[in-house]
């Protein structure tokens, strides 16, 4: 059988965890070792994905992922290759600086392809269009972990803001009210940017409400997270609606739904009116629009009005409004409802949000499985899961492409070998992959910019990490990150590859 020689589009966990588990397949003992070259692309200059630009500055235990990442990128069969865009058209968010490469300079060099690339888009909500006081969580999030795509905006300015409402129940939510309730000294031992602790430390916010449109039952957030969220040192949450928490008569609570309703009822560690910042969980909320009050009535502080209609639960579980309404005065809003892959990633399917795969394998638009192109994580699945779930869904991918290509080692009776038409087979296939390439070349592309200092891999990586280590220990905290311009100048001055 011919090598696999695979492209990745995308150098998040997914991206490593397929990357590892096919590695760890062909061992030096395999006769398939030598036929395996992995090389791994991202559009920004630091590998890891979410898992650096996404996972919470306080949860570092999330991020010990890494040193499997580290191990896997040690294997000299796997190559990354930082700050490289691969496109079709071009980017709806572009990272500055980022070498814009096309698809068809890309495949030509390789066998096999994997688009891992994640939902790297926020989902608005129709009623809140965007603006400076109406944001996404991913831009407070891409703010307070210095992500590259936004390293030259202005940060928000939380010495304005006194009230901040967060609409949607999930991690996400919990994660940016805690970042704005947590005390910077208290914040500033962990993997935050001087720069964000700074604009911390000047916030005046005094108030954050989560609204959601359905009960605490429907509740995305996990109990470990709300349990966080409700023992905040200097916060208290205000008491919830007792009829909001009821149980309906007959329903059989999960595990993790018996702990949410335990400690919602419980309260917050803190009980309100001292003098503590305060938390307010809306439940059965729904915005239906976001204006400026009349500027004889406007507070500085607040100057928005958020008008919310009230629901209630159909026997489905959807929230159904029941007429009445409500405002709330607020100084910012922030929408946490999810996330959707960018439209110009290959074989985007609009009606998913995300690329259409089966079986791990990349359809068409014309239902046709696309011979050895395969989708994970996100991209394949859309914005949901855990890191655990990343980790199962990226080997059953990488068993997947094993099986295909060396079935006689790999395939076991069984396996789901058909396309996403219905009773299709996958003989019915259509080609846009190499069927043979050199297992060392890189497009012409790539390399130039790489001469140029545009593009990094994973020694320059290793240094960065180990620098931003070290200046973290200096200020008595896990790290101090770096933008693009410190490392580029970093890794000249250290003679790395740029």
């Amino acid at each position: 059988m011919p090598p696999i020689k695979l492209a990745i589009i995308g150098a998040g966990p997914s991206s490593f965890y397929v990357a590892s588990r096919l590695l760890a397949s062909l061992p030096p003992s395999s006769p398939h070792h030598s036929a395996l070259r992995i090389h791994m692309y991202d559009r920004l200059w630091a590998p890891h994905g979410l898992v650096r630009y996404g996972v919470a500055p306080d949860h570092p235990e999330v991020k010990n992922c890494t040193h499997k990442f580290d191990d896997a990128a040690s294997d000299l069969r796997l190559q990354f290759f930082g700050n490289v865009n691969i496109i079709t058209t071009p980017p709806i968010a572009p990272v500055p600086g980022s070498v814009m490469l096309p698809l068809k300079s890309l495949i030509s060099h390789y066998t096999h392809l994997l688009l891992s690339s994640g939902c790297t888009l926020p989902t608005l909500h129709p009623a809140l269009p965007p603006s400076d006081d109406c944001v996404s969580a991913l831009s407070l999030v891409h703010w307070y972990t210095q992500h590259p795509s936004v390293v030259h905006k202005p940060p928000p300015p939380l010495e304005k803001y006194k009230h901040v409402s967060i609409i949607g129940q999930g991690n996400v939510s919990l994660d940016v009210a805690r970042m704005l309730l947590t005390p910077p000294s208290t914040l500033e031992k962990y993997d935050v940017p001087e720069s964000v602790l700074e604009v911390l430390r000047r916030s005046s916010i005094k108030h954050v409400s989560i609204l959601g449109r359905r009960g605490p039952l429907q509740a995305a957030f996990t109990t470990k997270e709300l349990r966080e969220m409700m023992n905040l040192e200097d916060s208290s949450m205000v008491p919830i609606d007792h009829t909001h928490l009821a149980i309906p008569e007959g329903t059989k609570l999960t595990r993790q739904q018996s702990r949410t309703m335990q400690l919602l009822q419980k309260g917050s560690k803190n009980k309100p009116g001292l003098d503590f910042q305060d938390l307010v969980v809306g439940l059965l909320r729904s915005p239906t629009g976001l204006a400026p009050p009349l500027s004889s009535l406007a507070s500085p502080s607040l100057p928005y009005t958020l008008s919310l209609a009230h629901n209630e639960l159909s026997p489905e579980m959807r929230a159904i409004p029941t007429g009445e309404t409500s405002t709330l005065r607020t100084s910012m809003v922030v929408t946490a409802l999810g996330h959707q892959a960018e439209p110009t990633i290959p074989w985007y399917d609009p009606s998913l949000r995300h690329v259409r795969a089966v079986g791990s394998r990349v359809v068409n638009e014309t239902g046709h499985t696309m011979k050895n192109v395969y989708a994970s994580g996100w991209a394949a699945m859309g914005a949901r899961g855990v890191l655990v779930s990343t980790m199962i869904d990226a080997y059953g991918v990488a068993d997947t492409m094993l099986a295909d290509s060396f079935p006689e080692q790999f395939y076991k009776e069984g396996d789901a070998l058909r396309s996403a038409t219905d009773g299709g087979s996958l003989g019915d296939l259509s080609e846009v992959m190499a069927k043979e390439a050199d297992l060392d070349s890189v497009p012409e592309e790539v390399l130039d910019a790489k001469a140029t200092g545009n593009v990094t891999d994973y020694n320059d990586w290793r240094m960065i990490d180990q620098e931003e280590v070290r200046r973290g220990e200096k200020l008595g905290k896990e790290r101090e990150r770096m933008n693009w311009e410190d490392a580029k100048a970093f890794l000249g001055r250290m003679g790395g590859s740029l």
